[in-house]
């Protein structure tokens, strides 16, 4: 329909090889659909929301199976990995952000399995709803009862999910309508939408509200951002980034590589000092400098502890593979 009516084939490279811009094609002419008047528009609306569950249970499926939902621990162990350095802080240093396009969980599993608290927008426990006040929240210890005598909790981090999650729906209750569930089911109203141009506007919530966040975290003095497996494929992230690089105390440091086209080869064409891109050739064969891997393993803090953790982590694995294998 959308090549025979308006010559877009949404199997060329722009699209097929970039699910952001297929999703925004998509919703646009949702949005423009819903509201023609022709009679022909509401069979081409009902084509289009086809397209676009389709490519929602494209990603629930990416989300939820693999080699992880089969026991593989591997991606799961580098998050763990990743959110127990990121943790190491100084306690005058704020908390830190973590902000992902991704819609999976691993980031909140491993903060889970490593029993990391974290704020990621919803509040609540029997119903987990969408409420943007927690991201002002902290968590703190009472260090004194007689004199209430307060301390921020080490180890708090912050998580923005920017295009959505597997894990959150649609709800018509409340002054929230926005829930977190536990994943059971392939997707009716989960919002998994991998551009922020959602329904009606970019300004719906919950989006507008973790871009604001994202925006008053990077447009401010003294602040520095890292991103990781990050091609700056989205405009609205983009355009938050080049406004915070007209502040002149700002940094970004990009792990990808080096020679791609497109707005990184722009970035490192601007020859900013204030601009590092960090990638190519790594320490093995077959490892990149920019690989998630290798920048928690080479560029992150270790502990000196977390040495005797890995080891005790690998004689447990040794005996429960013994176990198993004696069964």
């Amino acid at each position: 329909m959308l090549l025979q009516k308006f010559g877009i084939d949404i199997s060329a490279k722009d699209y097929s090889r970039n699910l952001e811009r297929l999703m925004e094609l998509l919703f646009s002419f949702r949005f423009s659909l819903a509201r023609s008047s022709l009679k022909e528009a509401k069979a081409e609306l009902s084509t289009i929301n086809s397209v676009i569950n389709k490519v929602k249970h494209f990603l629930w499926n990416k989300c939820t199976g693999g080699a992880f939902a089969k026991g593989d621990n591997t991606v799961m162990a580098l998050y763990e990995s990743f959110y127990r350095k990121l943790v190491l802080r100084d306690r005058s240093l704020p908390r830190p952000w973590v902000f992902t396009t991704n819609y999976d969980l691993f980031n909140e599993t491993a903060m889970d399995r490593l029993g990391l608290p974290y704020a990621n927008g919803f509040s609540g426990v029997v119903e987990r709803r969408f409420n943007p006040a927690t991201f002002r929240y902290a968590l703190a210890e009472q260090l004194d009862v007689a004199s209430r005598k307060w301390s921020a909790v080490d180890g708090f981090v912050y998580l923005g999910k920017l295009h959505g999650s597997i894990s959150w729906t649609e709800d018509d209750h409340g002054l929230f309508p926005i829930r977190e569930i536990a994943i059971s089911q392939p997707p009716g109203k989960v919002m998994i939408f991998p551009t922020p141009a959602k329904q009606n506007s970019a300004l719906g919530s919950p989006y507008a509200d973790l871009f604001r966040e994202f925006q008053s975290r990077v447009v401010r003095e003294q602040s520095v951002l890292f991103t990781i497996g990050y091609a700056f494929g989205d405009e609205h992230i983009n355009n938050i980034i080049y406004q915070a690089l007209t502040i002149p105390t700002f940094r970004l440091v990009i792990f990808a590589d080096p020679t791609l086209p497109g707005e990184i080869a722009k970035l490192r064409e601007l020859n900013d000092p204030r601009i590092w891109i960090i990638g190519g050739d790594g320490p093995d064969v077959g490892r990149k400098a920019h690989y998630f891997d290798t920048v928690i393993e080479e560029f992150m803090p270790q502990r000196p502890s977390e040495r005797i953790d890995d080891a005790v982590k690998k004689v447990l694995d040794a005996i429960s593979s013994k176990k198993a294998g004696e069964e």
